[in-house]
């Protein structure tokens, strides 16, 4: 997209020196945000607006974070948005981003299900699908300058279009906290409703609520109950334990005790049922991409029992070799999503072998749910690798017994010339 010719210039003013030439600054025309209506994306509009001379356009992706955006984008409005586009991505996001990725069961750092790094690339593709179609000259982001979203954003703008001009006011203007941005929305008459008394930052989508800042900047701290919105405490769920049996084909879920649902409604169904018993709580320090430690919370009650219910098919059905291959890939696969790789030559190389090894993971996971507790107590599938009659201690109807004592001896060949060495 060429940006001169959806910009004008402005001639920089204030040079002393004679014989200097002037500095032309393109702006553009027309700037696309990524419009959360929180704090940061309302003050983000107004400031575009009088330093970049431009009209605004609030992009907002419905995730499933379960506002009513009907509000957020009259608030948008409000705020000095010149057009406000919504769009329902909830089916794209369940099909296209969450359900790759738990085929690939990535997992970062052993206990982030990765629920705000997933939803990155999303906004940001449909985000430039509108800057295009709107004809606009630069996409903007209220990411901060110590956060990975950043990146994430950013990766994927110029993945799908190298030209395009980014705006991270972030790193651009002169404010350096979120009191400086309040008072900066109170002198200029923004609506807002933020304050200074909000102990932490929430971030919410179909699959995950996160939480950080605030009281859980200090790592010792114990989350407050409260601050929980899709869980129940464990000592709060029912005394009484829920079985439930999720099935898959070739590595997708596609039904509850029996029941089809749809990618994204079968996510919400396992987070009630998860949520009611008090499932999916995480609470960890994670090494940012840029080097930073943060701490964070999260609830993912859905995405916790289809990571264990998928594990108990794939144990079934899987090669040993190949279950020990795909599992040494999914910290680096995981790292990828994380650090905003979604659009990359090598996830997407990586995606392949993890669909590959999906093909005969198919079969039904039962579990039980138990006071924060999840445990697989059945597993079954047409393509089972399991056989009764080679694994029971009570027949040898292949004689592996007298085999694995030739077995043992060749295995432990270099180990006993190991031994004998300079005896």
């Amino acid at each position: 997209m060429s940006l001169t010719a959806q910009s004008s210039a402005v001639t920089a003013r204030g040079f002393a020196k004679k014989n200097m030439r002037p500095m032309r600054v393109e702006y553009p025309l027309r700037v696309v945000l990524a419009y959360s209506g929180g704090l940061d994306t309302s003050v983000i509009i107004t400031w575009l607006k009088k330093r970049y001379h431009c009209s605004v356009v609030a992009f907002c992706a419905d995730l499933g974070q379960g506002e009513e955006l009907s509000e957020i984008a009259q608030k948008a409005r409000k705020t000095g948005a010149d057009k406000v586009i919504v769009a329902d991505l909830k089916a794209t996001f369940a099909k296209e981003y969450l359900f790759p990725m738990l085929r690939a069961n990535a997992v970062y750092e052993g206990s982030y299900l990765l629920g705000t790094a997933i939803a990155r690339p999303l906004i940001a593709k449909a985000q430039m699908e509108v800057a295009r179609a709107e004809k606009a000259g630069a996409v903007a982001h209220g990411a901060t300058g110590k956060g990975n979203d950043q990146v994430r954003f950013e990766l994927a703008y110029q993945a799908i279009d190298p030209a395009i001009k980014i705006i991270a006011p972030w790193r651009e203007w002169e404010f350096a906290s979120r009191s400086d941005l309040i008072d900066y929305a109170k002198r200029l008459s923004i609506p807002i409703t933020a304050t200074l008394k909000k102990p932490y930052s929430i971030d919410r989508n179909l699959f995950h609520t996160s939480y950080e800042g605030g009281i859980l900047e200090d790592p010792w701290v114990c989350p407050p109950e409260e601050m929980y919105t899709q869980t129940v405490s464990p000592e709060n769920a029912p005394d009484k334990s829920l079985v439930i049996e999720i099935a898959y084909e070739k590595g997708n879920p596609v039904s509850i005790n029996g029941k089809h649902y749809s990618p994204a409604a079968l996510i919400l169904k396992l987070n009630q049922l998860g949520g009611a018993h008090g499932i999916g709580r995480v609470d960890l320090v994670e090494n940012r991409y840029i080097g930073i430690k943060s701490r964070g919370v999260y609830e993912t009650p859905g995405g916790t029992l289809l990571h264990a219910a998928h594990r108990a098919v794939e144990s079934l059905t899987l090669d040993r070799e190949v279950l020990r291959l795909r599992d040494g890939l999914i910290p680096y696969y995981a790292s990828l999503v994380y650090n905003g790789y979604w659009f990359s030559p090598e996830r997407e190389l990586l995606q392949g072998l993890m669909d590959n090894a999906q093909k005969r993971v198919t079969g039904v996971a039962r579990l039980k749910l138990y006071k924060g507790n999840v445990m697989v107590v059945g597993r079954k599938s047409p393509y089972s690798l399991y056989k009764k009659e080679v694994s029971s201690f009570d027949k040898d109807t292949m004689s592996i017994q007298k085999e694995a004592e030739g077995f043992i001896r060749m295995n432990a060949l270099r180990l006993k010339i190991l031994g004998s060495d300079g005896k």
